[in-house]
Order: structure tokens, then C-alpha cells, then sequence
């Protein structure tokens, strides 16, 4: 018997100019997954609507694109609570040479697992608690690097004004030892830049260069290039 494709919940694809972390500036085709297990207090993407397509329906969608961009970005939301379809899709971009790009909330280690075969880049996000006042994630995230850095990977944190500073110190302890070949990108808050915030980031940087050689603060350049 065969089994019904499955379908996934897409907000929107689109062709774009990425604004954060390690590949900031280059041109990405971007398919944006509906939903998300958080609920960060700095989230500058509500998504309201999505349409449904099978995995060859959104495929034939991203080869409608001229294929003038680094690598497909899929992100969200969280593309790994549509583990199965993202598996299927990938499959498909990577039957056409597409250098794939996986934007993520370092939560689902499990789900990375049955994906990662047909990953090339992870962008990780590291969820600070008091940062986004959501629960502690500290295990997960260990976990999930501990998958994700079979493939290029680099973390990302947003860096808030409430974020208080035994987050990092617990970043600090948790990733000892282990993410010293990562690169760590601090992403200050959009919605509360100030000089404040830049120093506040600049002594986190300070602290985050015991676990990482490479430590960026790195804001939303999308937000002042004016693009999508």
C-alpha cells in the first residue's frame, strides 16, 4: 500500500538577502516552515497564515526561482516540528546539487537526527531563558550540538537587555571544552538597541571567548538594508 505523501505548512518562499549570524549578506532562497514550540518575547516573525503543499508541490515552487542564491534557507517557526516533511524536501533540493541551510532553535536533537544526512549548514539558535523569558533548554541544546557538529554549524544567541549573566555563565560551563572550533554569534535585541545593549553584548563576548575562537556581535543587517 502506498502511503499518502505527507504535507507541510508553509508560510512563504522567498528569494532574499540573509541578515543574520555567519552568512550575513549572501543571497539565500528562503522557505519559511509555519510554527513553533516558543514564544520568545523577541520574535520579529508572528506568522497568522501558511498554505499546505506536498514535498513535490514545494519543490516545483523552489525550482521556479533562478538559482542565483548560496543555498536554500529553511526556516521558521521551527522546520523540525515538520520533521518528516523536511526530510522529503530536503532529499528532493539535494537531488538538484542545492546546498541546504537549516535555521533552528536547537531544541528537537532526535528530529536533527533524521535529517542531518541532507544538511550542509545548521544555524543554532541558543535559547537564553531570560533572554526570550521562556524555559531552560541547557540539555537539549547539548544534545543537539552534539548532532548538529557532524555538519557546519555555528550558535546564535539574542542578547537582551533583561538577559542576566548567569545565562552566559551556564552557556560558559555547559559548552566547555567542546564548542572551541564553533563560531558563537551575539545577536543584540533589534527592538532595544542602544549603547546599553552594545556593551552589554561586548562584555558577554568577552566572556564567550573561553569557549569559542570565533565570537561575533552580529545585528539583524536585514532590519537597516530594508529588505523582507
Amino acid at each position: 500500500m502506498i502511503r499518502p505523501s505527507v504535507t507541510g505548512k508553509i508560510s512563504e518562499v522567498f528569494c532574499s538577502v540573509q541578515g543574520e549570524g555567519l552568512y550575513t549578506g549572501s543571497r539565500q532562497l528562503f522557505v519559511r516552515f509555519y510554527g513553533c514550540n516558543l514564544d520568545c518575547v523577541f520574535c520579529d516573525t508572528k506568522l497568522s497564515t501558511y498554505e499546505r503543499y506536498t514535498p513535490n508541490e514545494l519543490h516545483d515552487i523552489i525550482s521556479g526561482f533562478t538559482k542565483n542564491y548560496h543555498s536554500i534557507s529553511f526556516t521558521g517557526g521551527e522546520p523540525l516540528m515538520q520533521k518528516d516533511f523536511l526530510k522529503e524536501i530536503l532529499q528532493l533540493v539535494k537531488k538538484d546539487g542545492i546546498k541546504t541551510y537549516l535555521e533552528t532553535n536547537g531544541i528537537f536533537h532526535e528530529e536533527l537526527k533524521d535529517v542531518i544526512d541532507y544538511i550542509d549548514i545548521i544555524a543554532m539558535d541558543f535559547k537564553l531563558p531570560t533572554s526570550g523569558k521562556h524555559d531552560k533548554y541547557w540539555q537539549e541544546h547539548k544534545k543537539f550540538l552534539n548532532v548538529a557538529r557532524k555538519k557546519e554549524v555555528f550558535i546564535k544567541c539574542i542578547m537582551c537587555l533583561s538577559t542576566h549573566n548567569e545565562d552566559i555563565e551556564e552557556v560558559t560551563s555547559l559548552l566547555k571544552d567542546s564548542a572551541r572550533n564553533i563560531p558563537f554569534i551575539i545577536q543584540p535585541n533589534t527592538f532595544e538597541l542602544s549603547k546599553r545593549l552594545l556593551d552589554k553584548a561586548k562584555a558577554c563576548q568577552d566572556t564567550l571567548f573561553d569557549i569559542s575562537n570565533d565570537v561575533r556581535i552580529i545585528p539583524q543587517v536585514h532590519k537597516y538594508l530594508l529588505v523582507h
